[in-house]
């Protein structure tokens, strides 16, 4: 996915696609590598807002786009300080034919899957121990 934001940025097919992961939570983003990455592109392409109620825009394509991969390429502890040059090698590099709307379509769709799924778990577990303390401190009382 970095792969694909920091290379075809200049084609007109993909940028809608570039500017709507942008848009994204980065927590749809597993390795915590890759998120630090995703999150300097994030915060290095946003274009500056006038309003604060004005949605997010993104400067994608052209010259400001290559200069933040250039500058994360060759200054990777700007993205973060566990970055080294072996991790953000593939930046400006195509990821290849196999990566088409069918795989961007699984992109996202795996994107928001692991959250959803770590969602329900938490809250059943916080309140089966809010109501079992609930339960003794009345038992307390009485």
């Amino acid at each position: 996915m970095l792969q694909l934001i920091t290379s075809r940025y200049d084609d007109r097919h993909w940028r809608k696609k570039i500017e709507k992961t942008l848009g994204l939570p980065q927590s749809g983003v597993g390795d915590p590598a890759q998120q630090q990455m995703f999150m300097y592109l994030k915060i290095g392409l946003k274009a500056y807002k006038s309003r604060r109620a004005d949605p997010d825009s993104w400067i994608v394509g052209g010259y400001a786009t290559k200069e933040i991969v250039d500058r994360a390429k060759f200054q990777p502890q700007l993205v973060g300080p566990d970055i080294t040059k072996d991790d953000v090698a593939f930046l400006g590099s195509d990821p290849g034919k196999e990566i088409d709307e069918a795989w961007w379509d699984e992109m996202l769709v795996s994107w928001f899957d692991v959250p959803e799924e770590e969602k329900p778990a938490e809250p059943e577990g916080e309140s089966a121990i809010d109501s079992e303390s609930a339960s003794s401190a009345k038992a307390e009382k009485a």
